[in-house]
């Protein structure tokens, strides 16, 4: 992970040079370039080598979904959404540049997501590239994280289902990580039915991602998250900790697992090995 991680900052800080005009191309970098975990560019390469392609075929598109996500960061940072002071260990986009240009930033590394995979995507063919930017912009648009993202924001202070909580958690986080394996096994040249898989993989590796993140908001510090602990407590949201109780949601949480890596039985163990040992990783992460 950390020399998949290593490619991916290289490749993400030659996608974003320090240009005129330099503020904004500073926020972008502010944020983009300020550590993380990687997993969805990992996810995205993982699965592109697991189809049959080549590392190098996929990393535009992995480059691609850390934009985004890191678009959807800034965003959700901003005071008219869930209003934090804290991302990765320091003060968000907009504390640093100001509400304006952190828009501007977001605004602008989600145009560039889509121009980098036209742009820069080499020995894919066309169809395999169009098809994974479909899924891609699918995945973010208003029937994937925008939309977890509005009904997230309907929700606060209101009593949720579990049903519900998992239609917000589905799109809100689970939609973008699904797109990571997704368009990388497309890329990597994989065939309806491993791409079908790897989705069904996903699903579960998305919606594990986010009820560790919920177990981890009520367990950890804003020292060992490098964000706000407790946030979803104080702004009265919908948790799964919350809804289910600490000890069931972890419980959940291994459910999601063990779905997860059995998708990946119809592959050789070997290749599909790191997929499988990133579930265990996002299970068992700290922060």
């Amino acid at each position: 992970m950390a020399t998949k991680a290593n490619k991916i900052n290289t490749a993400l800080d030659d996608a974003v040079p320090l240009q005129n005009p330099f503020k904004i191309h500073q926020a972008m970098r502010y944020s983009l370039l300020a550590g993380g975990k990687r997993v969805r560019p990992i996810l995205c390469l993982a699965s592109c080598e697991l189809a049959g392609g080549v590392e190098a075929a996929a990393v535009p598109m992995a480059c691609a979904l850390e934009m985004i996500h890191t678009m959807s960061l800034i965003h959700d940072d901003l005071p008219c959404m869930d209003d934090d002071d804290l991302r990765r260990g320091r003060p968000t986009c907009h504390k640093a540049f100001g509400e304006e240009t952190a828009v501007l930033a977001g605004d602008a590394l989600l145009a560039l997501a889509f121009e980098h995979v036209a742009a820069m995507t080499r020995n894919v063919d066309h169809q395999s590239v169009l098809q994974a930017i479909v899924e891609l912009g699918s995945a973010v648009g208003s029937e994937g994280l925008v939309a977890g993202q509005i009904v997230d924001l309907s929700s606060e202070g209101k009593r949720v289902s579990l049903d519900e909580l998992e239609y917000i958690h589905v799109h809100k986080t689970s939609k973008l990580l699904e797109a990571a394996v997704v368009c990388g096994a497309i890329v990597g040249g994989g065939g309806e039915a491993e791409v079908e898989a790897l989705r069904k993989y996903a699903r579960c590796v998305g919606l594990l991602f986010q009820v560790v993140d919920d177990i981890l908001d009520v367990t950890k510090s804003s020292g060992e998250l490098g964000k706000t602990a407790g946030k979803d407590l104080a702004t009265d949201k919908a948790t799964y900790p919350r809804l289910m109780g600490l000890e069931k949601a972890k419980d959940f949480a291994g459910e999601l697992v063990a779905k997860a890596v059995e998708e990946l039985s119809c592959f050789d163990a070997l290749k599909a090995a790191p997929l499988h040992h990133l579930a265990h990783y996002i299970a068992s992460r700290q922060n």
